[in-house]
Parts: C-alpha cells; structure tokens; sequence
C-alpha cells in the first residue's frame, strides 16, 4: 500500500536550484546566497534576475533587465477603467487574483509557453501587478488613478502610485527588502499550487492567478495581517483600561497562552528556530518604525518577543517573518488589507521562477489518493432510501 502523508509533508515533489531551506538551522539561501545578504545589500530587481537566472547579473545585466521591467509597469489598455468598475468594498487578493487572469485577455498568444514567451508573461504580471493594486486602493478611496513612473525603481513606483508622491529613501528601502524577503521560499502551498497548473502545460496567467488564490488562504498569506489585528486587539485594550499598551502586554498574551491560542508571527512549520527572514528585518523595523513616528508600536512587538521566548522558546516557537513585517508595512503607512497583496506582489518573482523552471523539465502532477470508503455497497431504489 503507498505511503499516505498529508499535507504532504516531508515528500519531495520537486527540484529546483532557487531556494535552498535548512529549517533546522535556520537557513534560507536564493541560488546559494543567504537571505540576509541580500537584504541587506541587494534590490527586488536584482534578486528577481537571481531567481530567473540563477546567477547574479553584471552591471549591464542588471540595467538591461531594469530597462525591460519598467517598459512593462503600464496597464493595458482598458484595464484601469475595468478595475474602476469593481465594487469599492471588494477585497484586494479578490481584485489582484481576478485581474492577473484579465491580463491574459491583453496577450495575443496567451497560452505560449517556450521558454522566451513564459518569461516575457511572467515579467509583466510582475511588472504591472504594482499598478492593479494601487489602481484600486486610490479608486475605492476615492481618488484617481496615479501613472506609474519608468525612472523609479519597483519599489518607489508602487508606494508612488498608491500615495501620490515619491517616497523617501528609507521608506522606500524597507518596502524593498520585504520584498526581497518574500520573494520564494522553496516548494510551499502557492508555489506548488503554480507548478502543479503549469504542469498541465497551461498558461503562466492560469499559474499565477491559481498561486494568488492559495496565497490568500490565512493558513499561508494571511498571517502579517493577524498579527497587526494582535497589536490593534492589545492597543484597543489598553485604551479602554486607561492604561499604556506596553502594560497589558504580559496579561494580554499570557491570558491567550492560558487558553492555548496561538500568537500570530510565531512558529513556522518549516523553521525549528529563528525564521532567517527575520534577523535582519528586526533590526530593519526598529529603524522604520522610529522614522515614521510608530516606535511604540515596534516596541509592543518587542516586548511581546520577550515573553513569547520566555515561555515558549524552548519548545522551538520563534518569531517568522510575518511578525516584523507586519510592523513594516504599518510603518510605511500600508492598509491591513493590503498586507497579503504585498506578499503576493513579491512572491510572484518565485512564482515566475518556479514556473519556468517546470517548463524546463515538465512532468504532469498526478499524486495518488488513498480511498478510506466502503466497498460492494448496494445501489438503493430512490423509494428505498
């Protein structure tokens, strides 16, 4: 009888030579280079011509690859006006999911998957994805379509496009290396979701559209925007109590262990200690927070780091990624709904990488179930049932 895991963990369903995890130590590496390299010395752009090409680029690589990804940051023709038409109150991974699929309605030959065509899709759903998202959020507050800027960079052009003016340099480098941090991480639920679709020799708008709707699932893209509910719920409660915030963090989260309900931002199912992701972005968050005015609030994550090590940290429940950048993202003055769009809009570079690299060596996904139902049932008459 085969062998029956679920959630398939622990099975090898794939090879890649993008991202390398080491959950016991702590480890993340993109085509070798650690994680916190990257963040702190490279941009979304180069790490995206990384994952494509698995090396890093030269300078005249690098120009030549930022020329063709700004060529793409327009929307096609048409689809601002549709996005316009959407209800206000819609959701915006609705939104984003809905209109990546429009976006294959403006491809001539969408369902072309040589390696070039797959590539050129796949750098301009990356490409525009910044603009879809902004697009909206301006519309259902009532404001109009921004036009994004060829001479920023992906970052400056998003935060542009969603407020109205060019960011400043530290703003804009926060956003920046969320971005970078988000951008793959091995074989998880979404990724796997775009290789499986891709596997059946589709399209890169099917794979990439089927990526964000599993992204959205909060057992894997929601969990940034729990934790900020966490720290609104600890800020709401002080207010009612009279009290300063950082004083009812001990009863607040001791009061939730006591009932064994989880911490939003702790404990990764990969990671048996520190989510690398986060060492570097730590720090980061300190320093965004104090520069735009929300150090109390990085310091009520702080403290709730504490007690979390306190009282867990020797079962190997450490802060994730989604912990600090959910500060991040408060910091750079992001809606909580925007949140998960942010992880998407990064993690399409992994999605792209991932679906090309299928493409190279393509064999159709097709797991087993194993039937737990009975056998030899009889078929009843409808009068006998």
């Amino acid at each position: 009888m085969p062998l029956t895991v679920k959630g398939l963990e622990g099975i090898v369903a794939a090879e890649t030579n993008m991202s390398y995890i080491n959950g016991e130590k702590g480890i993340l590496e993109y085509v070798g280079i650690s994680i916190d390299d990257l963040a702190r010395n490279s941009t979304f752009e180069e790490t995206t011509y990384l994952l494509w090409n698995r090396k890093l680029p030269t300078k005249a690589e690098l120009q030549a690859f930022t020329t063709e990804f700004r060529a793409n940051y327009d929307l096609p023709a048409g689809m601002v006006e549709r996005i316009q038409s959407l209800p206000k109150t819609a959701q915006p991974m609705h939104v984003l999911r809905t209109m990546v699929s429009a976006l294959a309605m403006h491809d001539v030959d969408p369902n072309a998957n040589d390696p070039v065509s797959a590539r050129k899709k796949a750098l301009s759903v990356l490409a525009t994805t910044p603009a879809i998202i902004a697009c909206f959020d301006r519309y259902r507050r009532g404001l109009p379509f921004v036009a994004p800027r060829k001479d920023l960079t992906f970052a400056q052009n998003f935060l542009y496009m969603l407020n109205g003016q060019v960011p400043t340099e530290a703003v804009a480098r926060a956003f920046d290396i969320c971005m970078i941090l988000h951008a793959d991480h091995g074989l998880n639920n979404s990724t796997f979701t775009s290789r499986v679709i891709i596997s059946t020799l589709s399209d890169v708008y099917s794979a990439l559209t089927g990526a964000i709707g599993s992204l959205r699932g909060p057992l894997h893209g929601g969990a940034n925007e729990e934790v900020m509910e966490m720290l609104g719920e600890i800020e709401a409660l002080a207010k009612s109590q009279g009290k300063n915030a950082m004083d009812v963090v001990e009863p607040y989260i001791m009061g939730r262990l006591a009932k064994k309900e989880r911490i939003m931002g702790f404990g990764h199912r990969v990671y048996k200690t520190i989510d690398p992701r986060a060492t570097f972005l730590k720090t980061f968050a300190k320093q965004i927070a104090a520069d735009t005015g929300n150090l109390p609030l990085y310091e009520i994550s702080s403290k709730i780091e504490q007690i979390m090590a306190r009282e867990v940290g020797a079962k190997g429940i450490y802060p994730n990624v989604d912990f600090y950048s959910a500060t991040t993202y408060h910091s750079i003055g992001l809606k909580l709904d925007l949140f998960t769009p942010m992880f998407a809009m990064s993690r399409n570079a992994g999605w792209s990488g991932h679906i090309i690299e299928q493409l190279s060596d393509n064999r159709l996904f097709r797991p087993a179930a194993e039937y737990v139902g009975p056998h030899n049932s009889p078929y009843m008459a409808m009068d006998s049932r």
